[in-house]
């Protein structure tokens, strides 16, 4: 309750501050438009950037991913090769 009487406060003394200083709220505007168009086309680049980056690697994970499967299928059938040796030699 202290939550939604303290937030219409804030409401109320926004549109306050809004009207009296109009002016200085345009001003603030102007400064702070580009700038924040400036760091969100920074932030847009980075993670464009990275994005390439993980997909790229992950290419190179799907290549090292075959290849060891490719190995674990060797082994599995080196495996089999042992024990059908094993089980056709006679016990001493």
């Amino acid at each position: 309750m202290t939550a939604l009487v303290g937030g219409l406060i804030a409401l109320i003394l926004g549109v306050i501050g809004i009207i009296f200083w109009w002016g200085y709220f345009l001003k603030a505007l102007m400064a702070g438009v580009p700038l924040m168009l400036l760091l969100g086309g920074a932030l847009a680049t980075y993670l464009g950037i990275e994005e390439i980056k993980d997909k790229k690697a992950s290419e190179n994970f799907d290549t090292e991913t075959d290849d060891l499967k490719k190995e674990v299928d060797s082994l599995k059938q080196e495996i089999k090769e042992l024990k059908v040796k094993t089980d056709s030699e006679p016990e001493s």
